[in-house]
């Protein structure tokens, strides 16, 4: 994205003039009068004779009618019979034009890129012009119930407007007659789009209409409109009823106004807005976090209100809608998964061990074990009791005054947890009443999380967070029971048995658990209002009763907040539509004026918008707002955790299992502020952009998405980020002493709010360019002796793996020096890792997987080696061998076994002593005769046969003239060193004459020098390194050709050995040029054992390094070369606990972008890369907003299933 700034266009030329041929077609309903072609007029004719059709068969029944030859009924059934027949007609000729195209295929390839097809018209009624005209219907359900459905609409509208109606509604002829002319319009477009050619519809949920839906969009909302006729009719004269009736038909003439602006939602968004409000406002729950579990959560919600209606006894009901609204507000996918057997967690089937995630930890509340459920049966208990001891003893009617008495002292309690709840709340944040003030408690200028540490330590009064137990009881024990007093108490239990006050009194105990906070504060509200009436009665307000009461509280301020969330976004998006130079286009200062003259308009647009909780679409993100259609908190209909995923999403599922831990303890403590769903969190740290939404709220847990945006920063995403990094700085880098002035939030108006600074154990990616470093002669020359150092010490080590299974690096006493690396200067916290973790197995290379370093992922296989060691040792599961990049092995019968591993076939003697086999001599390598370089193994110590490498690894094709040239440069110090080492580790019993016969067996020094020298000559590093590319290629696997490659590459499990100790060596290099030369050779054994230990050292694009990442691997380091720059680069990733910074997004903004989006894309098909609404705005996030949607439309490389995260 490289073009910024107010003069990129809304929508180029070519989606301008397809958006003018798609949108009349939208108003109409479907007819297509206007074609990027010519066209014969027999085709606009007949399009207009289908969509006049339904008026002039229903005009047959109304004029009859009129003329008293048919009653109402009658004349509505012959108009829907006639419509009937029509339809039938009208798909009989689709079915026989589509068998008729389906007999001649076209030939050539269609253009996938063209919008529509040019027809070639013939004749008036030809099968290609009928196919144009009515496409048909793709399933033959659909046609059926289409066809029947068109009938019954004609007929019910026929009499939804007849005149006579019309006329005994408004009591005039002339307006009857301007509405049942108007209202036939509205009542031809949803004939034409149901039974002749559906229009795509501006309010667009699903990308793809795959079952047909669409065409049943209009029908059925005219369809609602007459039921409310007919219930006027035969209801007998209710005077509210007959309004709501002359109201509607008024609505009913704009209803293509609406279609064509999209306020009206589908029909599948409009059941998932529908059931959710109804859960939420209706019987007090929470809006879910997929489409089946509010299906579910839905119907046992409305069945246990149901039940209450029915139960005869008061204090029944108190019990039964304490306990169902106690249960249903708990995670009950913990209980599928508990029932299940399963071990998982809360989180288990969240995605947590997808990859090689970190599991949840073993807290309380993240698993459901016997001390969750002990809690949970305590808490059910101890509430029930309480409810049932005050309804019993203290109801109204059995002591009036006393419990009025008692139940106001409950409310004084109410209100004082209110007041100390949202202080102990709000002072856990950066800011303080709404954002507007920076908290003096709040700790800043945190360089890392140490210094944060202490800072919250050292404020005396952050010490509220010592304390977060202390907050959880408030929540989640001293609220919802103080609350459930307060319900008990109330005289209106008593009055039970009606509709109204059973649904309200069911959502008030199922609120008080499933979110404590809002429940508090209606309480409080309910409360302030009857303190306030005191003895006065308010019959309109006592009449309701307290669940009631409450429901409509929680109504009103959802719908409060949500009009001033959408106020400030639409001020935002008009105030910086000028202020911001890169967003004023030529037109801001019309708009800007229209706004401010048409105000009235606009704030009846933000009012209408936050009371259908349907979000406020910005045109293209201009100053012209619409509403949206109503749709569910998730704003998306497919299931979450979709993305584009790429390499980098590693790092974020990586740092997501930590940041959960994270988010779980500031959303116990309050840091976040109130936790509602649909609310969003921006995350930052260092390139990453990590995306938080609330899902799902319940008692005790909260249910969030965490989506990572892209790290390859365009244009865009810079300019974004870059605000993004000054709103936190100057929430969380200020001095601790602040004057007035510098004590408010000058980016208020920004969508971002910062709320709190998590520790999240996540890597940091430092780079740097290695000019001077691998271009250096001296270091060069220095790597070819670190080179045999690193490959001797492997060798050593391969043996000793070879042995036993040895628990490397875990003995403290294994490195009597300090280490030479830059893990040692990092001040690293200890990285618990379990125990099979740092085993090494026998024969496995599995921390250093190089076969797919250069051609990707390849799949695991058994090298010879491994399966001879494997017969030997009685090993029967399978392991992953090294194997050369590149080799390719047919599948044999044996799943992951390669063909080359197996044993070659034996006579019928196998087992009996044939054929014979030299004891210790190892099968991978048949002895070869090669230029007189195998050396004997004529060893003088008995113990140095553990120590001998394979037959095969010393049959290298080089004479031996060569090997003897080079023997100097073999590290023999170095050899007896490590041999010594390796020797005490092996065997704990070995005395130290055992070690020192090792290191003074020639015949084993011969050995290992002998392959250490081989394998130098084979990576052409006889004389020295001599280039950086030559470094660089061979540290990539791209080893130039030499004499002894072919040689080196047949013996897969050496090259690996040699390729790994290169890149050890490299690395050795590396921090002896950023930190000094090594001091000892315990230091250098000590430094490689850390490499080994605790690093990846490879490349990027290997498959081992995302493995090391999701591994948490606390090091990794990898050589890259910059082909613009020509420079080098080396880049460490370091695991450390760090602060991620979290804001708070305005919700609302990001529900209008998101419907824009939707609009922009779905409909307009404005998919252009450089269209204005995805341009970089500081304010709006615009960028980042719309990467953060959900694909096809938005483009995270990274999305987690929903995480249920325990908030105790």
């Amino acid at each position: 994205m490289v073009r910024m700034g107010p003069d990129v266009p809304l929508l180029n030329e070519y989606k301008q003039e397809f958006f003018w041929k798609r949108f009349p077609q939208t108003v109409l309903g479907g007819p297509r009068f206007k074609l990027g072609y010519c066209a014969p007029p027999y085709v606009y004719v007949n399009q207009v004779v289908l969509f006049l059709t339904p008026w002039l068969l229903g005009g047959i029944g109304t004029l009859l009618c009129q003329l008293q030859l048919l009653e109402e009924l009658h004349a509505a059934m012959l108009s829907g019979l006639l419509m009937l027949g029509a339809a039938v007609g009208v798909q009989a000729l689709a079915l026989y034009a589509a068998r008729r195209n389906a007999m001649v295929e076209r030939l050539g390839v269609p253009n996938i890129l063209a919008d529509e097809e040019e027809v070639e018209f013939t004749h008036c009624v030809g099968p290609e012009t009928v196919r144009f005209i009515a496409p048909g219907k793709r399933f033959g359900l659909n046609v059926v119930l289409h066809t029947v459905l068109a009938g019954a609409l004609c007929g019910l509208g026929t009499w939804y407007v007849l005149l006579g109606r019309l006329t005994a509604l408004y009591g005039s002829v002339g307006v009857a007659l301007v509405v049942f002319v108007l209202s036939w319009v509205t009542l031809c477009t949803a004939e034409y789009s149901l039974i002749v050619n559906t229009a795509t519809e501006t309010a667009t949920f699903q990308a793809q209409d795959t079952y047909e839906i669409t065409p049943l969009t209009r029908p059925l909302y005219i369809l609602a409109f007459i039921a409310v006729d007919l219930a006027d009719r035969f209801t007998g004269p209710v005077p509210e009823l007959q309004l709501t009736s002359q109201v509607l038909h008024v609505v009913f003439l704009v209803l293509p106004l609406l279609w064509a602006l999209g306020m009206l939602s589908p029909l599948d968004a409009l059941l998932l807005w529908g059931m959710e409000q109804a859960l939420v406002f209706g019987l007090g729950g929470s809006p879910m976090s997929s489409n089946l579990r509010l299906l579910g959560m839905f119907a046992m919600s409305v069945c246990v209100t149901v039940c209450t209606f029915f139960i005869p006894s008061t204090l029944g009901v108190v019990l039964f809608s304490m306990a169902m609204g106690f249960l249903l507000s708990l995670d009950l996918s913990q209980f599928g998964t508990y029932c299940g057997g399963g071990s998982r967690g809360a989180c288990g089937d969240s995605g947590w061990h997808r990859g090689a995630s970190p599991a949840p930890p073993s807290l309380f509340g993240w698993r459901l074990g016997c001390s969750e459920l002990l809690l949970y049966l305590g808490l059910l208990l101890g509430a029930m009791t309480e409810a049932g001891l005050l309804h019993h003893f203290l109801s109204p009617s059995q002591t009036q005054n006393l419990a009025r008495v008692s139940q106001d002292a409950v409310g004084y309690l109410l209100i004082t947890l209110f007041i100390v709840c949202w202080a102990l709340r709000e002072i856990q944040g950066a800011y303080v009443f709404g954002g507007v003030f920076l908290n003096p408690l709040y700790p800043r200028g945190m360089a890392n999380v140490r210094v944060f540490k202490q800072r919250s330590r050292a404020c005396p009064v952050i010490t509220v967070k010592l304390y977060m137990h202390l907050i959880t009881l408030f929540y989640f024990a001293v609220s919802p029971f103080a609350m459930v007093a307060f319900l008990a108490l109330d005289g209106s239990v008593q009055q039970l048995h009606t509709a109204s006050l059973s649904v309200g009194f069911t959502r008030a105990f199922r609120v008080v658990w499933q979110s404590s906070e809002d429940a508090l504060l209606q309480m409080m509200v309910v409360v302030s209002v009857r303190l306030a009436a005191g003895d006065t009665r308010l019959p309109g307000w006592d009449s309701l009763g307290i669940g009631v009461q409450l429901l409509l509280v929680g109504l009103l301020s959802d719908r409060l907040l949500q009009f001033l969330s959408k106020l400030k976004f639409a001020l935002a998006v008009l105030v910086t539509s000028w202020t911001e130079k890169k967003q004023r286009r030529q037109s801001a200062g019309t708009l800007l004026v229209l706004n401010a003259s048409l105000c009235p308009l606009l704030l009846s647009v933000v009012v209408l918008s936050a009371m259908l909780s349907a979000p406020l679409l910005p045109l293209f993100t201009l100053p012209i707002f619409l509403v949206g259609f109503p749709r569910p908190q998730r704003s998306w209909p497919g299931p979450v955790g979709t993305a584009c995923p790429c390499p980098d999403s590693i790092y974020y599922q990586q740092m997501s299992g930590s940041l959960a831990c994270a988010l779980r303890s500031a959303f116990a403590r309050g840091s976040l502020g109130a936790l509602t769903p649909g609310s969003h969190f921006l995350g930052r740290f260092q390139d990453r952009v990590v995306w938080i939404m609330i899902l799902e709220r319940g008692y005790g847990y909260c249910t969030v998405n965490i989506k990572g945006l892209e790290l390859q920063e365009t244009s865009c995403h810079t300019v974004e980020a870059r605000r993004v990094d000054e709103v936190f700085e100057g929430a969380f880098e200020r001095p601790e002493r602040l004057g007035l002035n510098q004590g408010i939030n000058l980016h208020w108006g920004n969508a971002l709010t910062p709320c709190a600074a998590l520790p999240v154990r996540v890597y940091s990616d430092a780079r740097n360019v290695l000019s001077g470093i691998i271009d250096s002669h001296d270091n060069l020359r220095k790597l070819q002796d670190d080179f045999l150092k690193a490959l001797v010490w492997l060798l050593l080590r391969n043996c000793v793996q070879r042995l036993k299974a040895f628990p490397w690096g875990t003995e403290e006493g294994t490195g009597g020096g300090g280490t030479k690396s830059q893990s040692s200067q990092l001040g690293q916290s200890t990285v618990t890792q379990p125990a099979e973790a740092i085993m090494v197995d026998l024969t496995s290379f599995g921390d250093w997987s190089d076969e797919d370093d250069l051609f990707g992922p390849q799949p695991a296989r058994r090298t010879v080696a491994l399966v001879s060691t494997e017969a030997q040792l009685g090993d029967t599961v399978l392991q992953t061998g090294p194997s050369l990049p590149g080799s390719v092995e047919m599948d044999s019968l044996f799943e992951n076994m390669a063909l080359s591993a197996l044993q070659p076939l034996q006579p019928l003697g196998l087992g009996l002593g044939l054929p014979a086999v030299d004891k210790g001599r190892n099968p991978e390598a048949p002895p070869t005769k090669s230029s007189g370089t195998l050396a004997h193994e004529n060893f003088s110590c008995p113990h140095s046969e553990l120590f001998s490498l394979p037959p095969g690894w010393r049959t290298a094709p080089l004479l031996p003239f060569r090997l003897q040239q080079l023997r100097p440069l073999f590290p023999e110090e170095w050899f007896r060193f490590t041999l010594g080492r390796l020797a005490l580790a092996v065997q704990d019993e070995a005395s130290e004459d055992v070690a020192k016969s090792l290191k003074e067996d020639g015949g084993l020094r011969d050995i290992h020098a002998q392959v250490a020298l081989s394998c130098l000559i084979s990576l052409g590093a006889e004389s020295a390194f001599t280039s950086p590319s030559y470094v660089y290629r061979v540290y990539s696997g791209d080893v130039p050709w030499t004499e002894g490659l072919k040689w080196l590459s047949e013996n897969k499990e050496l090259y690996q050995l040699a390729l790994k100790a290169f890149r050890y060596s490299f690395k050795l290099l590396f921090d002896q040029a950023s930190l000094g030369p090594m001091e000892s050779l315990d230091e250098l054994f000590s430094t490689l054992e850390e490499y080994e230990r605790d690093w990846y050292i490879g490349l990027v694009a290997e498959k081992g390094w995302q493995d090391s990442v999701l591994q948490e691997k606390p090091f990794l380091f990898s050589l890259g070369h910059d082909l613009t720059m020509g420079t080098y680069t080396g880049r460490v990733l370091s695991l450390q606990e760090q602060l991620v910074q979290v804001g708070h997004l305005n919700g609302e903004g990001v529900r209008g972008q998101w419907a824009n989006l939707s609009w922009e894309l779905l409909y307009a098909t404005n998919d252009d890369e450089e269209r204005y609404s995805i341009q970089a705005h500081p304010i709006m996030l615009r960028n980042l907003t719309v990467q953060a949607a959900d694909p096809p439309l938005g483009y995270p490389i990274y999305s987690s299933v929903p995480l249920h995260l325990p908030c105790f």
